[in-house]
């Protein structure tokens, strides 16, 4: 097998150099297509070897940050955000949740947003602490911070706050209309609008809904406030 090094930069990151199995750029392409071809499992299965190959390369006494500018670093970073949302989708937020830690100290400026999908694995394992440190890197301007928000209050509290809930409401209208609808179809429409240069709200609402929507499905009582709530 191929060998494959970390290589330091001037600016105090890391290169991941390698090639054969530690190409990952080249690995990430062929786990997309395997997934548009419908090999879903498959795909599954290769991003998560890959994790394994690159975790070895990393050294557990030592930091190290990966060089985002790179190609090959940066399809790494990538490949360990798409095998914690592999994770994340079959309900093992504890796995995937290990995998955003570690996404995140590879990558400090979380270019990737793992801080989002890190808080909703936190939320789903009643990390209520870890929720609380994470959310403050959510960005403001994210919808999912504010259901973010409004889950985790309802979780401790039982209701929903009337100022996140008014701000959800007016400021990510087509995000509360997608979270209240009764149905929510990945038709032809919404893949053409989710997959053109410039997505709608609308679509990207949906999206957002169709990525976390196993989470509903194991909390639906949350749902079916916000519907109440309309």
């Amino acid at each position: 097998m191929q060998k494959a090094r970390l290589e330091p930069t001037a600016d105090q990151t890391f290169e991941v150099v390698g090639s054969g199995p530690y190409d990952f750029e080249k690995v990430l392409d062929q786990t997309r297509r395997m997934q548009e071809e419908g090999d879903v499992e498959g795909a599954c299965n290769a991003r998560f070897q890959a994790f394994q190959r690159l975790a070895e390369l990393i050294p557990e006494d030592e930091e190290v940050i990966l060089e985002w500018n790179h190609r090959n670093s940066r399809a790494a970073l990538e490949l360990i955000r798409a095998t914690a949302i592999d994770h994340f989708l079959i309900n093992d937020f504890e796995m995937s949740a290990a995998l955003l830690e570690m996404l995140l100290e590879l990558d400090p400026e979380d270019h990737l947003e793992g801080s989002q999908q890190l808080a909703f694995d936190y939320l789903a394992m009643g990390e209520d602490e870890l929720f609380d440190e994470v959310i403050n890197d959510v960005s403001d301007k994210s919808p999912a911070r504010e259901i973010l928000l409004l889950w985790s209050a309802y979780r401790r509290d039982g209701v929903l706050p009337a100022g996140e809930l008014q701000r959800f409401r007016t400021h990510f209208a087509p995000w509360f209309a997608e979270f209240t609808a009764a149905e929510h179809p990945a038709d032809a429409d919404y893949l053409r609008d989710i997959e053109s240069e410039r997505p709608t709200a609308a679509a990207q609402a949906r999206e957002l809904w169709l990525q976390t929507e196993n989470l509903w499905a194991l909390w639906p009582v949350f749902i079916e406030a916000l519907r109440a709530a309309r």
